[in-house]
C-alpha cells in the first residue's frame, strides 16, 4: 500500500484570487490530499476574518475535489508554518511564484524550512501568465475605490468584496 501524498498551500487568502484557484487546481494534481492553511500575516491588515476566508476557500475549492482528484481540506494555523506541515502529515508544501521577487522572498523560506525539517520539500507552481499580475492587495485597492475585479476573482468572491467595501 503506498503513503498518501499530503501537500500543504498555505497562505492569508485575502481574499483568494483567480491565482489562488489556479494553484490548487494544478497542487491537486500532484498530491492525494491538499491541505490549504490560511493563516495571518503580521505585517498585513486582513479585510476578510479568518473563519470569513476559510469559508471563502471552502465554498471556491469543493468544486475541485473528488471525482478521481485529491480531497482538499481548509484549515487554519497559528504556528510556524514546517510545524503546521508536520502536524497535517504534509511531505510536500506547494508555493505559487508570480514573479522574480517571490522568488528571492521563497528563496529564503526553502532554505530556513529545510532546515527545520530536511523531510518536507516545497515545490513551486508557476502562476499562468493570465494570473501573474493578481496579488490580493492589488485587488482590494481596485474593490475598494470601487473598480471593476472581475478578472481575478470568481464572482462570489467579487460579491463578497463589493459589500465588504460598501461598508468601508
Amino acid at each position: 500500500m503506498t503513503k498518501r501524498r499530503i501537500g500543504l498551500y498555505p497562505g492569508t487568502f485575502d481574499p483568494v484570487t483567480l491565482g489562488h484557484i489556479d494553484i490548487i487546481k494544478r497542487a491537486v494534481k500532484l498530491v492525494d490530499h491538499l491541505v490549504i492553511g490560511v493563516t495571518d500575516n503580521p505585517a498585513k491588515a486582513p479585510m476578510f476574518t479568518r473563519p470569513e476566508r476559510i469559508e471563502m476557500l471552502r465554498h471556491e475549492t469543493a468544486p475541485l475535489a473528488g471525482d478521481g482528484r485529491a480531497t482538499i481540506a481548509v484549515e487554519t494555523f497559528d504556528s510556524l508554518l514546517i510545524q503546521f506541515a508536520e502536524k497535517v502529515g504534509a511531505t510536500i508544501i506547494v508555493r505559487g511564484l508570480r514573479a522574480v521577487s517571490d522568488f528571492e522572498y521563497e528563496f529564503q523560506m526553502v532554505g530556513m524550512n529545510q532546515r527545520l525539517n530536511s523531510e518536507i520539500e516545497t515545490v513551486f507552481l508557476m502562476a499562468d501568465p493570465r494570473h501573474q499580475a493578481i496579488a490580493s492587495r492589488l485587488v482590494k485597492e481596485i474593490a475598494s475605490l470601487g473598480g471593476d475585479i472581475s478578472a481575478f476573482v470568481t464572482p462570489h468572491v467579487a460579491a463578497l468584496l463589493k459589500k465588504r467595501c460598501s461598508k468601508v
